[in-house]
């Protein structure tokens, strides 16, 4: 089975991939408009060709590959036999398969999600209060109409799908990075208008219309179940036998699906417990793009209006070290440029020598450091704390070196400050300690 899914799309990769892909649009056209059967002059004829139109010979080619790979079907075409010549020539109808239709399905699904632009759809909020109150009439008659039961719910389900995957799609591209960077001021300052614009008129709806709908909803729990029983067993009615069919059986896998649907509906517009509602996210989400977006526009008018441009630079730093002389003014621009000034700053070896700071690494004598500090970045294991050390020697003679600093200074204001005029040759030698 795996085997033939995979030849169901062997022509998309094909050498001629684009007469294939013309030729099944054109039967997927023709099945749109409900026509059984084409004959290769008609694709001929129909076909949307990107060049010149093929030849029929290698249209006829490509229709039997197309048929070995089970996109199509063929039956002999016996309605333009005129002698028995014309009996014994290969003439063949041919029509979409089930695995080819499946493929173009696929395919279209996947062109339309991929050109899909998400949005914030307020109509779809006014159709969802509009069917739950549709279904909470439908709730307060005595014997509601089964068939107006299931239409009301299959239409709440399709319009609600419908939010939901637009609104999936929002909250996964709106953290992407906005690709404003090629537009010019004025296009740029135009679509913050439009964007700001229509998400504070959605943020409206969702906040005026959530409250309704939450609502309607709360109300309809008490009734909906016997709702969603009627419209299971509607369903289970239309279900095909197949071997071990049970009624029962449809009717309950119909009733689990109706309950989840509900279940997903109830989640999205009430809050349970203490987790926000789905609504209630989007709604946070959809205002966080506001100043996002303006953060956006502002780093972008940032790289237009600054002065520094980082290919520039660079390329003015690599003539600059193409015209240093040695390797030593290349070490010294490379240190300037880069900030590589000296780091030997490890202090754990007190016992170590005071060493100029422009010592090389190569000519210093070697650090030893444990294993642990290097592994882990800590010398020792956590533990318990240390205790307090007693610092009262320090502090004593911190206290003695601040008096001697006062005393200094006092000597030297009652020697200078005297309020009398004095040349500083007469000064004389000033105290180097002070």
């Amino acid at each position: 089975m795996q085997a033939e899914s995979r030849e169901l799309f062997r022509h998309v990769s094909a050498e001629k991939f684009s007469l294939y892909r013309a030729i099944m649009a054109t039967f997927a056209g023709a099945k749109r408009q409900y026509r059984l059967q084409l004959r290769p002059d008609d694709v001929l004829a129909e076909g949307e060709w990107t060049t010149a139109p093929p030849a029929i010979e290698e249209i006829q080619a490509a229709l039997v590959q197309l048929t070995d790979w089970g996109n199509l079907e063929s039956q002999p075409d016996t309605s333009r036999v005129a002698s028995i010549n014309d009996f014994y020539r290969a003439r063949f109808l041919y029509r979409l398969s089930r695995g080819g239709e499946a493929v173009e399905s696929a395919l279209a699904v996947f062109v339309h999600m991929i050109r899909r632009r998400a949005e914030l759809q307020s109509v779809a909020l006014e159709d969802i209060a509009s069917r739950l109150l549709a279904l909470r009439a439908l709730a307060a008659e005595a014997d509601p109409d089964e068939a107006k039961v299931h239409e009301a719910l299959r239409d709440l389900v399709r319009v609600f799908e419908d939010l939901v995957d637009n609104a999936q799609a929002f909250i996964a591209g709106v953290g992407r990075t906005l690709e404003l960077q090629r537009a010019d001021a004025h296009a740029v300052i135009e679509y913050k208008k439009r964007l700001i614009g229509y998400l504070d008129r959605f943020i409206g709806d969702l906040v005026s219309r959530s409250t309704a709908i939450a609502q309607h909803i709360t109300v309809l729990d008490q009734y909906i179940e016997p709702l969603l029983v009627q419209t299971a067993r509607r369903e289970a009615r239309n279900a095909a036998p197949d071997e071990g069919f049970e009624q029962a059986d449809a009717m309950t896998r119909a009733w689990q699906t109706w309950r989840e649907h509900w279940k997903g509906l109830r989640g999205w517009f009430v809050s349970g417990g203490h987790e926000p509602s789905q609504a209630e996210l989007l709604r946070s989400r959809a205002r966080s793009a506001i100043p996002q977006l303006l953060g956006a526009i502002a780093a972008i008018n940032e790289r237009r209006g600054g002065r520094s441009d980082r290919s520039a630079d660079f390329r003015m730093l690599a003539a600059w070290f193409a015209a240093c002389e040695s390797d030593a003014q290349a070490h010294r621009l490379a240190r300037a440029a880069f900030a590589l000034n000296a780091a030997r700053h490890f202090s754990l070896l007190p016992e170590a020598h005071d060493l100029p700071a422009n010592t090389r690494w190569a000519d210093a004598p070697a650090v030893r450091i444990h294993p642990r500090l290097r592994e882990y970045g800590e010398a020792a294991p956590r533990g318990p704390l240390p205790g307090v050390q007693d610092r009262r020697d320090e502090r004593d003679m911190l206290a003695r070196e601040f008096a001697e600093e006062h005393r200094q200074v006092e000597a030297a204001r009652a020697r200078l400050a005297d309020g009398k005029p004095v040349r500083l040759s007469e000064l004389g030698h000033l105290d180097a300690q002070a």
